[in-house]
């Protein structure tokens, strides 16, 4: 277990002695905040389009707002992260995404809602990398698959959660609302982590290295053939699935089945009831089955449901296979974050981040790509591309990825 920030008994970085894992409900707590902000416009974006005077394709920069400097922050993060200690740099960068985030229900036009929204989406980039970070500086290898999926039951909560609530909430007390409660819920969590480690978080303990930072782990990580191979494998995962089929799959059961918008995100949200599953079942998946062969089910099954929803006859089946395509694509897609923690232990931080910044790149183009493929053939020959990418993409990655050594 290498010498990480924040954690366990007094180590480089400054925290207080205490068992590490004993903070691991609140950075799932942390991991719900960043994931309710990410999905929160979704079901008010009207309302927020009216308020402001603008209309609903005006206001859906917001996204992009959110999403573009949470993945490109990425690239300054995981070094900030190595250098001051991982909790140290999530919990400062929580506080100021609850600051910035209650701030939001201040804006006065479109022009500061976007800048604000942009401040979110940097300060949340510091949340879910380095709490994955963390958790790899704590837990051994072998058990950290099945840590990393108690962890992410908070993001799996937001999945399941922030559209109902959001809509909800706004409906009772208006949008700016929202976003004092989703700030709210990061400052308190944010206290809680202060609370529990205490005044160490912040102190520097004698040994550490000298404040400072550099893009040198960087290189290090890409001088690696295997953390090369990772990375690729990750830039693969966002282009077919993150940026690919997945977004997609609410305006397929709009477009084809003609629901209603709230009821394409609740049957869209059936996908997190099998990513919940899988947070409950990571460690009996991973002593039944070992890594490779999680990995090889979960992409191959996931590539089977893309399959079938290309072919779906009612929104029904859709709903089924969403909540199949929960739990394959965490078994898929755990292995591949779990690998990420171990890229680079040096600098994990630095690894994780550069993992998310694959990620998040294959998630751009990705899709562009996706929405190429739409125009031309429809939603079934999109679905059946991403299952056929799929294929491909969870071969090669038990062949390289996971190959034994």
């Amino acid at each position: 277990m290498s010498a990480a920030a924040g954690g366990g008994a007094p180590r480089p970085g400054g925290a207080p002695a205490r068992p590490p894992l004993a903070i691991l409900p609140l950075l799932a707590a942390a991991g719900f905040a960043t994931g309710a902000g990410m999905r929160m416009l979704d079901p008010v974006l009207p309302m927020v389009a009216r308020d402001l005077g603008v209309t609903v394709a005006e206001i859906a920069v917001l996204i992009t707002a959110f999403a573009l400097p949470y993945g490109l922050c990425q690239i300054l993060l995981g070094p900030l992260g190595d250098r001051f200690g991982k909790l140290r740099v999530l919990t400062l960068g929580l506080l100021l995404y609850g600051l910035a985030m209650a701030a939001c229900a201040l804006a006065g036009s479109l022009g500061q809602l976007l800048a604000l929204r942009a401040l979110t989406g940097a300060m949340g980039g510091a949340i879910i990398p380095l709490a994955m970070a963390w958790i790899g500086d704590n837990v051994p290898y072998e058990e950290r698959q099945a840590t990393l999926g108690r962890f992410l039951t908070g993001m799996v909560m937001a999945q399941l959660l922030t559209g109902p609530v959001s809509g909800t909430i706004a409906h009772g007390f208006g949008w700016r609302a929202v976003f004092v409660t989703v700030g709210g819920v990061a400052l308190s969590v944010a206290l809680g982590i202060l609370l529990a480690l205490g005044p160490g978080l912040w102190r520097r303990a004698p040994g550490a290295p000298p404040a400072g930072f550099g893009f040198g782990s960087y290189a290090a990580l890409l001088r690696r053939p295997a953390a090369r191979l990772l990375l690729l494998a990750a830039f693969l995962d966002g282009l077919l699935l993150f940026g690919g089929a997945l977004p997609f799959i609410g305006s397929y059961l709009i477009q084809d089945f003609h629901l209603e918008p709230w009821h394409a995100g609740l049957v869209a949200a059936g996908f997190g009831f099998g990513a919940l599953a899988y947070t409950r079942m990571a460690a009996r998946l991973v002593r039944r089955l070992g890594e490779a062969r999680l990995l090889l089910t979960g992409g191959l099954m996931l590539a089977a449901a893309l399959a079938l929803l290309a072919l779906a006859p009612s929104w029904g089946a859709v709903a089924l296979l969403q909540a199949a395509m929960g739990l394959f694509f965490f078994m898929f897609h755990g292995v591949l974050q779990a690998r990420s923690t171990e890229a680079l232990p040096e600098a994990r931080a630095t690894a994780v981040s550069g993992f998310a910044m694959a990620l998040f790149l294959g998630q751009g183009l990705g899709s562009i790509g996706f929405g190429a493929i739409l125009a031309r053939g429809g939603y079934s020959a999109a679905f059946l591309t991403a299952a056929a990418g799929m294929v491909a993409l969870t071969f090669w990655t038990r062949a390289t990825v996971t190959r034994p050594g």
